[in-house]
């Protein structure tokens, strides 16, 4: 069998563990012209949940450099966000409303919110929400899938290409800063051994201390 069957019954396995073990949240991301051109994330009440992505077709971009492998590890978001993701899913009637806008705007990438747990299920898929607090939901979780994909290519360059890593955690503290990247809490271990690391630059130390110190606060 191929292997992108592999892969989705995989995630598919790993959706149903969750949703044994209380009510799962899931968005399910699609756009065939990014790397990762296509990743699920889950997430439970507490916060815990399981990112996998897979590269997709997109011609490699050659100004990037090495690109991080296909990403399959558990996570933990912050329980605020945690509990911000559940609301908003029960506030809408666990995704089970017409979201998309259906306007002429740009190609975001297809998401699909879904909900299971022992009150019920439901799902939605839209590209761009007309409903705004499942817009905001969408963003917030593509912000957190690139704080995961971005801290797996930290964890390349520090292996093939220390000196890469100036570039790439000067535009994490910029992404960070203006939301594009969000819940850092995601990749605290690549941060702290970043800012451990005697044999990176000064300044990539300094900025990994300072993502750090940010989820914290």
């Amino acid at each position: 069998m191929k292997p992108a069957y592999w892969a989705i019954l995989a995630t598919a396995i790993t959706t149903a563990a969750f949703a044994q073990a209380g009510p799962v949240v899931t968005v399910d991301y699609t756009n065939p012209a990014l790397t990762p051109a296509h990743w699920v994330m889950t997430i439970l009440p507490d916060g815990s949940g399981h990112f996998h992505s897979e590269r997709g077709d997109a011609p490699p971009d050659p100004t990037q450099g090495f690109e991080a492998a296909n990403i399959d590890r558990d996570i933990q978001v912050g329980p605020a966000f945690a509990a911000h993701a559940f609301a908003t899913a029960r506030q809408r009637r666990l995704f089970s409303v017409p979201c998309e806008s259906h306007m002429k705007v740009a190609f975001q990438g297809s998401k699909s919110l879904s909900y299971t747990g022992p009150d019920g299920s439901g799902s939605c898929t839209f590209n761009f929400s007309k409903d705004k607090e499942i817009q905001n939901l969408g963003d917030a979780l593509v912000a957190v899938a690139a704080a995961i994909v971005e801290g797996a290519r930290l964890e390349t360059l520090l292996q093939h290409d220390r000196l890469g890593l100036d570039k790439e955690t000067e535009f994490l503290v910029e992404a960070v800063g203006d939301g594009r990247v969000q819940q850092i809490c995601t990749i605290q271990r690549i941060l702290h051994t970043l800012a451990e690391d005697p044999q990176v630059m000064d300044r990539v130390r300094k900025r990994a201390k300072l993502l750090l110190a940010r989820t914290q606060g």
